[in-house]
């Protein structure tokens, strides 16, 4: 069963962007101790993301971006290595 690209990839960009802007507020919410504004390893990976309320909405767009990216590769190799006719 092949997969389809478009698909897979707009699901994994949808689930990451809404999990990496779900955690953010979850530390917001939480307060967690030197995480407010602070810059984090994701930070360092996603240009201007911190833990704060635009740095959510920032974080929010790059890992959609990510996961679509990373979506559309994984279903084409995916693709490209199932065989043609499963029996």
């Amino acid at each position: 069963m092949k997969l389809s690209i478009k698909a897979f990839s707009l699901t994994c960009g949808i689930l990451w962007g809404l999990a990496l802007f779900i955690l953010t507020w979850w530390m917001i919410i939480l307060d967690w101790p030197g995480m407010a504004g602070d810059k984090t390893i994701i930070g360092l990976v996603y240009l201007g993301y911190t833990v704060s309320p635009l740095g959510s909405l920032i974080g929010l767009v790059w890992a959609f971006v990510d996961g679509l990216i990373c979506g559309a590769i994984f279903a084409w190799l995916y693709n490209l290595l199932v065989p043609k006719k499963a029996d």
